[in-house]
C-alpha cells in the first residue's frame, strides 16, 4: 500500500498533480484561495483519495479507466458530463464517470472522497448468484436508488477509508481484497446497472403512470430553487428513481433532470425580464437557479428563447 500527499496553492502544480494522479485534466476558473490538499492511499485495484479545495474550480477530464465514486463531505460538486447539470452536496455519493467516458464538472470549496476500483472487480462480484449475466456489467445511472442506498454506500466508503486502509501496520492484502469486493457489491445494489434483475424493471415500469409524473412534476416546480436530486424527486413521487425516469420518458419524452433544467430556465427567464440591469446581473440570476457555469447557461437559454440572457436583462431597462 502506498500513501501520497499533495499540498499546494499553485494552480499549475495542482493541475499537473491531478493529471498525473487521475487522467489528463484541464482546470478552469480564477480563484482567490488556491489551496489544495490531497491524500492518496493506493493498493492493487483500489485507490482512495481525500481531497480539499478551498475554491471554485471547473474541470474537463479524459476517461479514468476505473469506476470512480465521489462522496461529498462539504461544499458542492456539479456534474455537467453529457450536458447534465446535477448538483451534489454534503452526504451524497455518486458515480462521476464510467471507466471509458470523459467527464466534466465543477466543484465549489469542496471536501470529498474519491474511491476508484478496477472494472474487473465489478465483473467478478456481479457474476455471483442471481446477478450472473451475459456480457460486461455497466452502471446505467450515476445517482443511488434512494436515501438508504446512498447511506449504505457512504458508510462502506468511510469504513474502507478509515479502518481498512489505515496504518501502520499495513493492512492485510486479503482484508483489502475482501473489502474492495464488498464495495463493488454495495455499488451494484446502490446504482442502476445492467446486472439488476428484470422483475425490478417490470415493477418500475408499472409505476411509471401519469400520477407518478404529476407528483414528480409538482415537486420539481415547487422546489426548483433547491439542489434537488433524482432521489429527492422519486421520494416525493413515492416510487423508485427508475420509475420516475420511465414516467418522464413515457409521457414527456424527456428525463426528469432535463425537465428540472427547463423549469429553472423558465424561472431565470422570468427573473431576467423583471430585474433591474443596474442592480442585477446574468451571473447572479443564473446562480440563483442552480446554473454555476454561466457560459453553458447562456447557451441553453439562447437555444430555448432565441436571445442571450444579457439581451433579455437589458430589454427591461
Amino acid at each position: 500500500m502506498d500513501t501520497e500527499r499533495f499540498d499546494s496553492s499553485s494552480l499549475a502544480e495542482t493541475e499537473e498533480f491531478l493529471s498525473q494522479a487521475y487522467t489528463p485534466m484541464r482546470i478552469g476558473g480564477q480563484p482567490n484561495d488556491t489551496q489544495t490538499r490531497i491524500v492518496r492511499t493506493a493498493t492493487e485495484g483500489l485507490i482512495v483519495d481525500r481531497l480539499a479545495f478551498g475554491y471554485t474550480m471547473s474541470y474537463d477530464a479524459n476517461p479514468l479507466g476505473m469506476h470512480c465514486l465521489i462522496t461529498v463531505h462539504s461544499g458542492s460538486m456539479v456534474d455537467t458530463t453529457d450536458g447534465r447539470h446535477d448538483i451534489f452536496g454534503p452526504g451524497e455519493s455518486f458515480l462521476i464517470a464510467l471507466p471509458d467516458r470523459p467527464y466534466t464538472g465543477a466543484l465549489h470549496s469542496a471536501r470529498y472522497t474519491i474511491t476508484m476500483f478496477d472494472p474487473s472487480v465489478l465483473e467478478r462480484v456481479a457474476a455471483v448468484g442471481a446477478r450472473s449475466q451475459q456480457g460486461p456489467v455497466r452502471f446505467t445511472g450515476q445517482r443511488t436508488h434512494d436515501a438508504g442506498a446512498n447511506r449504505r454506500l457512504g458508510n462502506t466508503v468511510a469504513f474502507l477509508r478509515d479502518h481498512v486502509l489505515t496504518g501502520p501496520p499495513a493492512p492485510d492484502p486479503l482484508v483489502v481484497a475482501t473489502a474492495t469486493d464488498h464495495l463493488a457489491a454495495v455499488a451494484l445494489t446502490a446504482f442502476p446497472n445492467t446486472a439488476q434483475q428484470e422483475p425490478c424493471h417490470r415493477i418500475d415500469s408499472d409505476d411509471a403512470h401519469t400520477q407518478t409524473l404529476r407528483r414528480a412534476r409538482s415537486f420539481i416546480e415547487e422546489n426548483a430553487q433547491r439542489p434537488i436530486s433524482l432521489s429527492d424527486i422519486a421520494a416525493a413521487a413515492f416510487v423508485t428513481p427508475r420509475a420516475v425516469q420511465y414516467a418522464f420518458r413515457r409521457h414527456t419524452g424527456m428525463s426528469p433532470l432535463a425537465f428540472l433544467r427547463q423549469v429553472r430556465l423558465t424561472h431565470a427567464h422570468r427573473d431576467l425580464q423583471h430585474a433591474d440591469p443596474h442592480t442585477s446581473s446574468v451571473t447572479v440570476i443564473a446562480t440563483r437557479w442552480g446554473f454555476t457555469h454561466v457560459g453553458r447557461f447562456a447557451a441553453a437559454y439562447r437555444r430555448l428563447y432565441g436571445v442571450t440572457p444579457g439581451a433579455t436583462l437589458r430589454a427591461g431597462d
